[in-house]
């Protein structure tokens, strides 16, 4: 039978498709694929594959290297002064666990379905087609601005390093609006020198990456020694004003909570690792330790360098903006130097393994065609996403040889929480539902009032006054919320249980990220939400001008799973993968 015709080929073509907008929209927006179908015929749409070359330590080494970047040199003094005081070294160690809460999820999807997509094709096998390009839509242009900001930071502490001010090194062009009037070449160069990198070959930039990141943390471990061999003990519990608050916990509980909230964000960039799942040789053995292991490794990094920084200064001495490099400023000035160059390698692997991953993700994108499937072409000598790679690195060349870093920065994180936050629970919808056999109902209700009652809970942490109404209000929600899983987990049946890896104590560990990441999703500023909201509506339009008639031109041609309007329905023999390796 002829396929019919597509809906772009022709303007009349187009407009009778725009016609048909709402009922596409009905049909396709809520449509499935399968893990069968993700790892077969719609993997089979980049042309060649992606080499199977990686193993778990190169994992271990991506996800250090992703989220061991310069910031963490920032933020644990700003959240020390301003929230844990010492205790950050609990607020770290809170972050982590929540992080590895996150990799847990991230792992059983990763080894259930050794694909690149990551987050995307996770949302597209549980929520549906339109959930998962809204998110993925969002983590891309989040991928974009961040690597830009980190590309941009380099020059910043590359000059730091070697004594040179950033303004050599930048050019104002005065026809420009401020704020993207400073060129920034080396920015570009780095960007594009890195885009080459991994438009060549990802076992090569797995290379790179582990001899940078092991560079990076061997300054770390520098800079900790330091700390121990020049800190007094004392500065865990004395401050230096005696008007502040004295002890190891400061602020009390709220402060470490608060301090955790902050620090979570360096921990950002370990879900990247999931997009090379398609690429690792013994998915089943190696995702997991290289995921888990990359997120407890730096979390022990982590609490080394607070503690570290806790004992060079009292906590209302520590410097918010460099509180390492001010730490040693008058004691050890070559210090703050070795800082800088630690920081500049923080920012090399950070920027390397972002950009592997966002390519990986568009390339997947463009398998389920809601964005043109020329993205999803993998290269068949270097065996790499090249388009998605080389467009999206000139691409965040051109943003970073423009925009001002406080402007990218004022762009970046709410998208990545709340992709966390869809994970987690679609981790719980995929264990209790099989579309077309049980009714997915139940699972809904439950997720929408937990998400509910950890709203009110953070909304109440927030703006409640204090006091011991407070203090039951919080009480009633954790209460709440333990009540609802506790429900939930006696009267409602798990009806798939992962055959090689899973998250463990289900149901009760991805209500627990829910909670954490709708209260650090609070902590947010309203700008964060402005551009949430801009780059969400931007990404509707998008789905509904463009996504939505090419998917439904795809599912007519069956190059997708959905077809002549009959949902898929999933079996057990459906979601085996006959090329997983153990």
């Amino acid at each position: 039978m002829e396929s019919p015709p597509s809906s772009f080929s022709t303007f009349r073509s187009y407009l009778r498709a725009l016609a048909q907008t709402p009922s596409r929209f009905a049909h396709r927006a809520p449509s499935v694929s399968s893990s069968y179908e993700e790892l077969s015929w719609v993997k089979s749409r980049s042309g060649s594959n992606m080499h199977n070359s990686l193993r778990w330590y190169d994992l271990i080494g991506l996800g250090i290297g992703g989220m061991v970047g310069a910031g963490v040199f920032v933020t644990t003094g700003r959240a020390s002064r301003l929230y844990a005081g010492p205790a950050i070294l609990i607020s770290y160690a809170i972050a982590g666990l929540c992080a590895l809460l996150s990799a847990f999820c991230y792992t059983e999807f990763a080894v259930h379905m050794p694909v690149a997509g990551g987050a995307f094709s996770y949302l597209r096998i549980t929520f549906g087609e339109f959930a998962a390009f809204l998110t993925g839509a969002n983590l891309i242009m989040e991928y974009v601005m961040s690597n830009a900001a980190v590309a941009r930071g380099f020059t910043s502490y590359l000059s730091a390093a070697i004594g040179i001010p950033t303004a050599k090194w930048r050019f104002t062009a005065a026809a420009l609006p401020k704020g993207f009037n400073e060129i920034d070449l080396l920015a570009v160069a780095v960007v594009l020198t890195v885009t080459l990198i991994i438009c060549y070959s990802t076992r090569e930039s797995s290379i790179l990456n582990m001899i940078l990141t092991t560079l990076h943390i061997l300054f770390i471990i520098f800079v900790v020694l330091m700390g121990f061999w020049k800190g007094d003990w004392n500065n865990f519990t004395r401050p230096m004003n005696p008007n502040s608050p004295s002890g190891f916990f400061p602020y009390g509980p709220s402060g470490v909570f608060n301090g955790a909230a902050m620090v979570y964000f360096s921990y950002i960039g370990y879900d990247a690792v999931s997009t090379m799942a398609e690429e690792v040789s013994y998915p089943i053995k190696d995702i997991p330790i290289g995921v888990t292991g990359s997120v407890v490794i730096v979390t022990i990094l982590y609490c080394l360098m607070a503690a570290s920084m806790s004992m060079l200064l009292p906590y209302d001495m520590i410097d918010v903006e460099a509180p390492f490099a001010a730490a040693f400023s008058g004691r050890l000035e070559w210090v703050s130097k070795v800082i800088g160059v630690g920081a500049s390698f923080g920012i090399l692997t950070s920027l390397l393994v972002a950009m592997l991953g966002q390519a990986r993700y568009m390339c997947v994108i463009g398998r389920s065609s809601v964005v043109p499937t020329w993205f999803a072409r993998v290269h068949s000598k270097t065996s790499t996403p090249l388009n998605a790679s080389a467009f999206l690195g000139i691409f965040t060349a051109a943003i970073a040889l423009f925009t001002d870093l406080n402007i990218l920065l004022n762009l970046i994180s709410i998208g990545t929480l709340f992709v966390y936050y869809m994970v987690a629970n679609a981790v719980i919808y995929r264990r209790y539902v099989v579309i077309g056999t049980t009714k997915p109902w139940p699972i809904l209700s439950f997720l929408c009032l937990l998400t509910l009652t950890s709203l009110l809970f953070t909304l109440s942490w927030h703006f409640a006054p204090s006091g011991s109404s407070k203090s039951f209000l919080l009480g009633l929600c954790i209460g709440l919320a333990t009540a609802i899983t506790l429900i939930f987990r006696h009267t409602v049946p798990q009806v798939r249980k992962p055959e090689f890896w899973g998250v463990p104590f289900m149901p009760w560990l991805p209500p627990i990220l829910i909670f954490m990441n709708i209260f650090l999703l609070g902590s947010l500023d309203g700008q964060s939400y402005v551009r949430f909201g801009f780059f969400s509506g931007l990404a509707v339009l998008v789905y509904v001008l463009y996504s939505v008639h090419a998917s439904f031109d795809a599912e007519a041609e069956g190059f997708l799973g959905v077809k002549n309007g009959e949902m898929i329905r999933e079996s057990s023999e459906s979601e085996e993968d006959p090329n997983h390796k153990v």
